[in-house]
């Protein structure tokens, strides 16, 4: 349909434009909009507000929550196995109980505790690329399948002392770092990498959104790794364009 610039399917009887099947679908706001979104959220290493970005946008603020959904949701990545030397490691999000009211504090909340907090577990490919998502604990049952499905068997794990990861030397080269007796680097041995990446995601959470939801955090946990993986690639805006309408 030329003078609308639209398609239109004689089998439904509907018209449609380009954007179906992308996240600009059924949008209102201007492509123009979208694309410097796109950017504005690539160039922010912790991360931007909604109502941040609705600011720069000149867009209200549910619509700038409704975009930076829709973009972190083409940031989802799946690739390739991670291979050689792989760091695992696993982190708590969620609030200090110092800093909660009272009537909403609750016990127990130390070390691995998951009362109040939620668990991410990731892996993280030295010198390459990170994987990380949201899970329900840190037992050995959820762990050790997640590490089995993101990572190459004949890959070098390198984890803490936890005992979820007892086990993985039946399928990997499994290297320790005992943390609970101050040992942090032994040699090229450390999960230094990856513990880096948790204290990005923390301090953009802590820093730019102050709190997130269960609900939605492994979509912030997409786009931080999206921006990690893709950090020195100058074209990571057509990267994350292609992704977008595909």
């Amino acid at each position: 349909m030329p003078k609308e610039g639209r398609y239109h399917c004689n089998r439904c009887n509907t018209s449609y434009s380009v954007t179906v099947g992308t996240i600009f679908h059924k949008t209102k706001v201007d492509l123009q909009k979208w694309f410097l979104a796109v950017s504005l959220v690539l160039n922010a290493r912790k991360g931007i507000s909604a109502r941040q970005l609705a600011r720069d946008l000149e867009v209200n603020k549910n619509t700038g929550w409704f975009m930076l959904m829709r973009i972190r949701q083409a940031m989802l990545e799946q690739g390739e196995l991670l291979k050689g030397i792989v760091e695992a490691d696993e982190t708590y999000i969620g609030g200090k109980e110092k800093n909660k009211h009272n009537d909403k504090r609750g016990g127990g909340t130390q070390g691995r505790s998951l009362s109040s907090k939620v668990a991410v577990a990731g892996v993280l490919e030295r010198g390459g690329k990170v994987r990380a998502r949201k899970v329900k604990d840190v037992k050995r049952a959820t762990l050790q399948p997640l590490i089995r499905q993101l990572v190459r068997g004949d890959s070098t794990i390198i984890t803490d002392e936890w005992l979820s990861y007892n086990g993985l030397d039946k399928h990997f080269i499994h290297e320790r770092v005992n943390h609970s007796h101050s040992e942090y680097v032994r040699g090229n041995i450390h999960t230094n990498s990856i513990e880096s990446f948790w204290a990005l995601l923390k301090r953009g959470i802590v820093g730019q959104y102050h709190k997130v939801s269960a609900r939605h955090l492994d979509k912030y946990i997409t786009e931080f790794a999206f921006r990690y993986n893709n950090r020195d690639i100058s074209n990571a805006f057509n990267l994350a364009l292609k992704k977008a309408v595909s």
